[in-house]
């Protein structure tokens, strides 16, 4: 009679276990949506009821990086590629009503990530495709990486000119 009780209490014990780490697993990949109405921040950055979420995968040029102004050049005339790429996200977004998946860490800088939809249509995917943003290699898997060769090969967007990557910005300014 002990050892059954024994069995029992070692049976329970190893169930409420796996149960515990199996309810903590699932638990943190759950996806936390966010969804509203979008205010622009740039051309990978939004705010959805004062959340800013950056799009995780791609990268968009600078609007303003310390003090600096990422700029692109089209026949010799200099243009800001960062308000370019800002703009065309504001008119695709077109105050229309945005849903994002919200992935369950943050980046380094403790900002949301996440892939932001427009009519379940990728936000992200959308930009580079259009070529104004690119796909991010450090953190994409290559995700995005056919959206941007169709970008290139067409001369989308920033494709039709001179430009440096975001991170390559970044990382000389």
């Amino acid at each position: 009679m002990y050892l059954n009780k024994k069995r029992a209490i070692l049976a329970i014990s190893v169930l409420s276990l796996v149960f515990f780490f199996t309810y903590n697993n699932v638990k943190s990949q759950e996806t936390k949506i966010i969804s509203g109405i979008a205010i622009v921040v740039d051309g990978d950055t939004i705010k959805i009821n004062s959340k800013k979420i950056r799009f995780s995968g791609i990268d968009a040029p600078e609007s303003y990086f310390r003090g600096k102004e990422q700029i692109c050049f089209k026949n010799d005339e200099k243009i800001s590629c960062g308000k370019l790429s800002k703009n065309f996200l504001i008119k695709t977004i077109n105050n229309q009503k945005i849903i994002c998946r919200i992935e369950s860490e943050p980046d380094r800088y403790k900002r949301l990530l996440g892939e932001c939809f427009i009519k379940d249509k990728s936000l992200s995917s959308i930009m580079v495709k259009n070529g104004f943003a690119f796909d991010y290699p450090r953190y994409s898997k290559k995700k995005y990486l056919k959206e941007q060769e169709y970008a290139k090969k067409n001369n989308r967007g920033l494709w039709n000119m001179k430009f440096e990557y975001p991170w390559d910005f970044r990382r000389n300014n």
